[in-house]
């Protein structure tokens, strides 16, 4: 028996202690006494569908890359709300030969590895990141009572995409966040895609229970997507939490609205007190974003729907130039490409055509907070920042979270990003540096690692380019083309008087850019090869004269 079978094997009961095979599948009932169900993974192996049933009623579904040696991280299933209850767990798809690799399945309080979370080499150190497996849209965001609650697209059995489950972090200033652990799971009807959450303030679904405010949350049953919702269209359902969202219950009479057309998914509600109802914008297919009203989520009436854009679409208020009398409304859709218009509460009247918002390839699906205090007043957005993240336990994280504004400019309007003010909770002593350029290069500051916000003026003179190397990789600016680039992204960017400003944040594995106050946004995924952190300005073909802020940053997991 391999070694790290025989340490899981005296660490925690095993499942599965001599296995029986029932047709193609192995099946244990057992007792459940511990927080979780432990499973060894390695990529690439045969996927097996695993269920777990309490008391006779299955409960949860996933597939699993099941390891036959040794694994290349451990995952759970949280059973701890099951305790003291009869499990059975059953493994379709085993063969005789591969029952062996089942003994290693056993509950514990603690998983293998468990030591070791948010201390792995490319764990982003100032981005949310999963502590396990697989995760892509944000969801759900809403602010309750103190708390920003983040939910997310989640494979918690996996490093790549697939059993779609809501995760759940929540943070109190934007930067640290609390994984909570799983909140809605697949069931019947099937896996659980992307939607949103808002505060009932009214108790207009009727679902509150005491004093508390009832926290709703709305998303997509994607049925089809394994054996216990074979057969099942994507449909819409909601759950609710009467406990400040530590615990989720799923509205009995799901799902709330039926199949419409094609892949219909991802529905976003808020309350619009204008009309004194819910509003919920979903996408329907073929590029058609349809608008619904409803008076307690329950039952939805259309009211419109247009042409615009794919999946995961968004609806708010903006004021223009920060003027609290002259608002617009933004619908966007999963790339964050945008209309500026209005809104009546039924239909939105675009008056632009759409408007590319990210520049970089690190970036998709974002969602901005309902139930933002008034007092605050900030539009706050997430993304999913896009990119594999190799060899770890986890894959994907959270783009760092943005404040969105609405200005005039000479193009019309348009939306300006910004990294949140609470950047300042992590950041250490800013270096000022400014230095003249002609056609040569100068270092900064080396870093152990450069956990960094970058703030850089460039007065351009008769410099072709100039930009700041981060080890192999450049950010450029072309003064001819008037483009910005880093790797293979780029952008349009135009001087403003002679200059161009960026911030830059850069984390292990992405550099997120803002141009010009917020104008271009530009998220690139990047990992330094062999660890190259050196930092250095320059200037191509004449002279720029070149200030920067260097302020390192904390890893917001110690």
């Amino acid at each position: 028996m391999a070694k790290w079978l025989v340490k899981i094997i005296l660490a925690g009961a095993v499942v599965f202690p001599a296995p029986h095979l029932y047709a193609d599948a192995v099946q244990q009932e057992f007792q459940l006494n511990s927080k979780y169900l432990n499973f060894p993974v390695k990529n690439g192996a045969p996927k097996k569908w695993v269920s777990l049933s309490i008391d006779g009623e299955k409960v949860r579904e996933f597939d699993i890359e099941l390891s036959p040696d040794e694994p290349d991280f451990w995952v759970y299933l949280e059973v701890g709300e099951f305790s003291g209850k009869t499990g059975l767990l059953r493994v379709e798809g085993v063969e005789e030969s591969e029952t062996s690799i089942l003994q290693a399945i056993h509950q514990g309080d603690s998983f293998p590895g468990e030591d070791e979370a948010y201390k792995e080499g490319l764990r982003p150190q100032f981005h949310f990141t999963s502590k396990r497996g697989w995760n892509n849209d944000p969801n759900g965001m809403v602010y309750y009572d103190g708390e920003y609650h983040l939910f997310y697209q989640h494979n918690p059995f996996g490093w790549k995409w697939g059993n779609m489950t809501w995760g759940h972090a929540v943070s109190k200033d934007l930067i640290h966040w609390k994984e909570l652990g799983d909140a809605i799971h697949p069931d019947r009807l099937g896996t659980i895609f992307s939607g949103s959450a808002a505060v009932d303030e009214n108790n207009s679904t009727g679902l509150q229970e005491g004093d508390e405010k009832v926290l709703i949350a709305a998303y997509t049953s994607a049925g089809g997507n394994g054996p216990w919702s074979e057969g099942q269209p994507f449909t819409q359902s909601i759950a609710y939490s009467n406990d400040r969202g530590r615990t989720w219950t799923k509205y009995e009479e799901n799902p709330v609205q039926g199949h419409l057309s094609g892949s219909n998914r991802d529905p976003k509600i808020f309350w619009h007190d204008p009309i004194g109802k819910w509003v919920i914008v979903l996408y329907l297919d073929e590029n058609v974003i349809g608008v619904f009203n409803s008076v307690d989520l329950k039952t939805w009436e259309k009211t419109g729907e247009l042409k615009s854009f794919h999946e995961c679409p968004e609806l708010f208020e903006l004021p223009v130039d920060g003027n609290k009398s002259d608002k617009k409304w933004v619908l966007y859709g999963g790339s964050g490409d945008y209309m500026v218009g209005d809104f009546d509460g039924r239909e939105f009247h675009p008056e632009t055509e759409a408007i590319k918002f990210s520049y970089g390839n690190c970036f998709y699906a974002s969602q901005t907070f309902n139930n933002i205090p008034e007092e605050d007043g900030r539009r706050i957005q997430i993304g999913w920042g896009r990119g594999d993240i190799p060899g770890m336990p986890f894959n994907q994280m959270m783009n760092f979270p943005t404040v969105l504004t609405l200005h005039s400019t000479e193009e019309g309007p348009r939306v300006f990003v910004h990294p949140v003010e609470e950047i300042s909770k992590i950041r250490g002593v800013t270096q000022h540096d400014g230095v003249m350029l002609n056609d040569s290069t100068t270092d900064l500051e080396s870093f152990e690692e450069p956990l960094l916000d970058i703030e850089l003026v460039a007065e351009i003179e008769s410099a072709k380019e100039v930009g700041l190397a981060i080890g192999s990789a450049e950010l450029v600016y072309d003064t001819i083309q008037k483009k910005i680039r880093f790797k293979d992204q780029e952008a349009p960017l135009d001087a403003i008087d002679g200059k161009i400003e960026l911030r830059i944040l850069i984390d292990r594995t992405s550099v997120e850019i803002y141009a010009n106050g917020g104008r271009v946004y530009m998220p690139v995924h990047h990992i330094p090869q062999d660890k190259d952190y050196r930092l250095s300005l320059f200037t191509r073909g004449g002279s720029a004269h070149l200030e920067t802020a260097v302020g390192e940053l904390k890893s917001i997991w110690n």
